[in-house]
């Protein structure tokens, strides 16, 4: 962020327990969330406590639901912002659980207590928000810092660089079995410590994450919010392998074939290496001109409105 801000650290909804960047561990997860609204009014009172004591104009929550229900506990307008929720998710995964169906309301009631929904662009259907006010794309888009990286690794503009990034989570791919191609480098995360000399540890360029995306050829990546926006942002192709089962994905992947240049690959592929081809394919097409972020000065403006300024 920007500008300054006071950061307190505190969990906030439980997400979902992953087994690896593209699997979601559901019996982990339903028990983090029965865990979690166990004590759902005593948490929704400490809550109002933390709120009160801030006392701010405004809740904004990307996307936690708590904050919601404390917030209205009090008054104070909030406004949640996100391409998912919470509930559909936890629907998709565990609502069949034992003792889901409380769980589940109790997450819906806690969103509908939102004055508005912002609902960016690209997002998953939410029929039953329906306070929701759908916004364009949003991102951060950063200037390609192209010629600053060639010269850090004292290569050509010819080489192609292919940044692999699972958004943030850890998850190791066996790199050595990966195609070796002409004037192809890898930006790998640091925690693989490859040997191949095609292969860079993103760290090592110093740049932030952002930066060195837009600076790409190929991001290879799951399907994810900031990831295919801020590709897209930055006219950079994607090269993708699917979560399995992730809810929010088809429209991702919608939205990013309409506006961007994608290619699908399998986890197999991705074991084998076998995707030459499918990334020589991707990277010599010619590049998709660049998503406007509109949706960023959208939101501002209507957070604005809210706080009357």
């Amino acid at each position: 962020m920007p500008h300054e801000f006071h950061y307190l650290e505190e969990a906030v909804d439980p997400g979902m327990q992953m087994v690896s960047a593209l699997e979601v561990d559901e019996d982990a997860s339903f028990k983090s969330y029965v865990a979690f609204h166990a004590e759902w009014d005593t948490r929704i009172q400490a809550e109002s406590e933390l709120i009160a004591a801030l006392s701010p104009d405004l809740v904004l929550t990307n996307v936690a639901y708590l904050p919601l229900e404390g917030a209205v506990r009090l008054g104070i307008p909030a406004v949640a912002m996100c391409s998912l929720n919470w509930a559909d998710i936890f629907r998709d995964f565990c609502g069949e659980m034992p003792g889901a169906a409380q769980i589940l309301q109790q997450i819906e009631r806690a969103y509908q207590h939102a004055e508005t929904f912002l609902r960016l662009t690209p997002a998953m259907p939410m029929p039953w928000m329906l306070q929701q006010r759908n916004i364009g794309p949003v991102a951060q888009p950063r200037l390609s810092q192209r010629t600053l990286i060639d010269g850090k690794l004292g290569f050509s503009q010819k080489k192609k660089l292919v940044l692999v990034s699972m958004g943030g989570i850890a998850m190791q791919f066996p790199i050595d079995a990966w195609p070796r191609i002409a004037d192809v480098l890898w930006l790998v995360p640091d925690s693989w410590q490859s040997e191949r000399k095609d292969c860079i540890p993103v760290g090592s360029l110093g740049l932030d994450f952002s930066d060195v995306l837009a600076s790409c050829d190929i991001l290879l990546t799951k399907p994810g919010y900031g990831s295919f926006v801020e590709a897209a942002c930055a006219g950079v192709p994607v090269l993708y392998v699917k979560r399995e089962a992730w809810p929010e994905q088809d429209e991702l992947v919608f939205w990013l074939k309409q506006h961007g240049r994608c290619k699908e690959l399998s986890g197999e592929q991705l074991q084998t290496g076998n995707f030459g081809e499918a990334l020589l394919e991707l990277v010599n097409q010619q590049k998709p001109n660049p998503v406007k972020a509109s949706g960023t000065q959208e939101g501002a403006q209507f957070l604005a409105t809210l706080l009357r300024y």
